[in-house]
């Protein structure tokens, strides 16, 4: 990967590696600016690989009026979709009608402007289920004899980000993390931006024509106190928690369930063997870097759930919980619930040197977040290329939307020592890049040394030499989630070969 260089004079130098900063980056990078952007810890290693993982319109954000917001987000799915295939892939959501909640006709009515407001082509349309002889009524309470079946997206939310960043770099951009903005002033109409290794302790100075804010949590901490800067705008932190518990039903159909305070929680089929179980909505105080699924909000999960499964959910049958801070645009709503989802972009202007800040905003507009921010900026880069993301595939997302079962095959063929498992991951990580990952090996020795569920020195190296993995955490938890299958010690063992290799 390219390196930071003070003799340049950035076009854009952006602050976080979340997929708000890395998908500006991208976008940014193919259209010819020159491009900069420091994370002080990992890619995704906050808000962004804390999400529930959906591409989808946000159903229950018709009931705030957000229409906008939901029609941009519900067109983004199928344009999403095709560009990356390997990590995100149509869901078909169960929606059980509880009847002491929304009526069936306001739930048909929601269903039906979810359906027709976004363009929907390649997903299918909502249908009603008989509970009573679907096989999404068996896990279910005998009370619930009707639901809704509609459509969305699953998307491996950290892997988005880091092939963001992988994609801006291919296209020119300097990708650096364990890299933190310690300061940035104006001189001369231009930004000077001390950075910080966070390994090495060094200290250096950039220079960039614009500043793009893209914090997350820290947004606002970043232009007071990085920066210097007023602004009336302010940030709601928002912890979003989430249980994961063992396997709890056996087909491949998320449940959508409604609760009796007004929120919503999902069921979601989660890496084959768990069930993912989300979220929460509470106002957070304190550090956004360190939230925790609370031990009221696992009781909160569990319960939930329990209100629609047969077998009641209880912490007992939790594996693994974690817990994520959305950095909302503060609107004066007066429940986190009801506190927009939509993005805002403010640009700053002193000196003649921008500077854009980054509110809010969904994964599934993260394109057109930055797109927006783009044509924000577009009165300083005049010459900047046009819009050109919607048709681009991420890396390893060159194959057609229905093709990983076939890719799987011709894998297989290739590399006969991968059983159906590994290679389904193997494409479901990395598309048609898999090949060039495996390259010409032609038995498991060739990959080096396995950590535990066929994650081996080749995988890791690639993720280190492509990826911006730098610890052992980074591979298992945001370039996969092969952490909820290794212990401790498998873990430390990954750990220990990666600080023996570093300069290798």
């Amino acid at each position: 990967m390219n390196a930071a260089s003070p003799d340049i004079v950035y076009d854009l130098v952006i602050i976080g590696g979340g997929i708000n900063g890395c998908g500006i980056a991208r976008d940014a990078s193919g259209r010819g600016l020159k491009v900069l952007l420091c994370e002080k810890g990992d890619l995704a290693q906050a808000t962004s690989s804390a999400s529930t993982k959906l591409f989808h319109g946000g159903l229950r954000y018709l009931e705030y009026y957000e229409f906008r917001l939901v029609r941009e987000a519900l067109k983004e799915r199928e344009v999403l979709l095709r560009a990356m295939p390997h990590i995100s892939w149509p869901l078909r959501f169960v929606l059980p009608h509880h009847s002491g909640l929304r009526p069936k006709w306001l739930l048909r009515l929601g269903l039906f402007i979810y359906d027709h407001m976004g363009g929907r082509i390649i997903l299918p349309p909502t249908r009603t289920l008989d509970l009573r002889k679907d096989s999404a009524g068996r896990p279910l309470q005998d009370r619930f004899t009707t639901a809704f079946e509609y459509s969305d997206c699953w998307v491996e939310d950290s892997r988005l980000v880091a092939l963001n960043a992988r994609d801006a770099a291919d296209k020119g951009a300097v990708i650096l993390t364990q890299t933190s903005c310690q300061t940035a002033g104006r001189l001369n109409g231009i930004w000077q931006v001390t950075l910080r290794n966070e390994v090495t302790h060094a200290t250096y100075v950039v220079q960039a024509r614009c500043l793009v804010n893209a914090g997350g949590p820290w947004v606002e901490d970043i232009f007071r106190n990085k920066l210097r800067q007023n602004s009336s705008d302010r940030t709601r932190l928002v912890r979003g928690s989430h249980i994961v518990t063992r396997k709890l039903f056996d087909h491949d159909r998320p449940y959508f369930f409604q609760q009796s305070d007004g929120r919503i929680i999902f069921a979601i089929p989660y890496e084959t063997d768990f069930t993912l179980i989300g979220t929460t909505d509470l106002d957070h105080h304190g550090d956004p870097g360190s939230p925790v699924c609370t031990d009221a909000e696992k009781d909160y999960l569990c319960k939930a759930a329990s209100e629609y499964f047969k077998n009641p959910v209880t912490a007992a049958d939790v594996v693994w919980s974690y817990s994520g801070v959305r950095p909302l645009y503060d609107d004066g709503a007066t429940s986190a619930t009801a506190a927009t989802r939509d993005y805002v972009l403010k640009v700053e202007v002193e000196a003649g040197a921008p500077l854009l800040n980054v509110f809010g905003g969904k994964i599934t507009t993260y394109r057109k977040l930055a797109e927006a921010a783009l044509a924000k900026l577009r009165p300083w880069f005049p010459d900047m290329g046009q819009v050109w993301t919607a048709g681009a595939p991420l890396p390893g997302g060159d194959f057609a939307v229905d093709g990983v079962a076939d890719l799987i095959v011709k894998l297989r063929q290739k590399h006969p020592f991968l059983d159906e498992k590994w290679a389904k991951r193997l494409v479901r990580a990395y598309g048609t890049q898999a090949f060039e990952l495996l390259a010409d090996a032609k038995s498991t020795a060739d990959l080096g040394q396995n950590f535990g569920w066929n994650l081996t020195e080749r995988e890791v190296t690639w993720l280190r030499t492509h990826e911006f993995a730098h610890s052992a955490a980074d591979v298992l938890w945001r370039r996969s989630k092969i952490g909820l299958r290794l212990d401790a010690d498998q873990a430390q063992v990954l750990q220990d070969w990666i600080d023996s290799t570093k300069h290798v």
